[in-house]
């Protein structure tokens, strides 16, 4: 097929199933050229040579383990030096089961290392780079359980709150750089993540789990409308409006010289 205008490039992490390989479809469908990312270096080259065929976009692959700096590091310096790079979806990342008090803390910290602090450091990369061109696109895979961690494990839910603060403040940090970013926040979406996390998802009931091309098509929607955060599933946006509303009525009140009557 012929080759559509190219939108830049966008990296995508966690690109050789999922989520990730469905953003990336639908991005090249877009005429975004593509930065595959991934552990998986043969389901990356058969991703990318589907993608080259079907889009007649530029598709580049890179195997990296981003639960390990040296890797991390390389994509870091990739995004701050290669202009072309115009959207960064960071979606790779890992989930867990089981109680904190009996959890397999070298696991965890490997979980942190890939749900939180590589985020942190490609979203910084991203950031500088795009606020210097004065255009870019940042997306961040955060999960409804960082609204309701009580219902599942709690490493795995404070890095998904993690992630949407740190989108929020992100947001605010670049407000008139030209530079648009967005968390989506999934509920259960039917891809791998469970399997290798441990957890039987088949005990989920079905109305429940989302098929993964659905949120992805969702989450494009609510980036086309200019979301800062995209819930999928949730039917009237004015519920998110009425959180956020919320929290505000306690900003005033959130720092004091004194303390309230109530603790006296």
């Amino acid at each position: 097929m012929n080759a559509v205008q190219s939108q830049g490039t966008a990296l995508v992490t966690g690109a050789s199933s999922g989520i990730g390989a469905i953003y990336a479809e639908r991005l090249a469908a877009r005429g975004f050229d593509l930065l595959l990312v991934a552990r998986d270096q043969d389901r990356l080259e058969a991703a990318a040579g589907k993608l080259r065929v079907e889009h007649g976009v530029q598709v580049e692959v890179l195997r990296a383990d981003l639960t390990q700096s040296e890797d991390v590091l390389k994509l870091e310096q990739r995004l701050r030096s290669d202009s072309s790079i115009s959207l960064l979806l960071n979606n790779a990342g890992v989930a867990a089961d089981g109680l904190l008090a009996n959890a397999d803390m070298d696991q965890m910290e490997r979980l942190i290392q890939l749900n939180v602090t590589t985020v942190t450091r490609l979203a910084s990369a991203a950031a500088a780079s795009f606020a210097k061109a004065g255009r870019g696109t940042i997306i961040n895979i955060a999960s409804v359980v960082a609204l309701f961690p009580e219902r599942f494990n709690a490493i795995y839910s404070a890095s998904k709150a993690y992630v949407l603060s740190l989108t929020q403040s992100l947001n605010a940090e670049l407000d008139g750089t030209g530079v648009r970013v967005q968390a989506v926040l999934p509920g259960v979406t039917r891809t791998e993540i469970w399997e290798r996390s441990g957890i039987d998802a088949s005990q989920i009931p079905a109305e429940m789990v989302m098929d993964a091309g659905e949120m992805v098509d969702a989450a494009l929607s609510g980036l086309d409308q200019g979301e800062l955060v995209t819930i999928p599933s949730l039917p009237d946006a004015a519920d998110w409006d009425a959180f956020v509303a919320a929290r505000h009525v306690l900003a005033p009140n959130l720092s004091k010289s004194k303390a309230a009557p109530r603790y006296k």
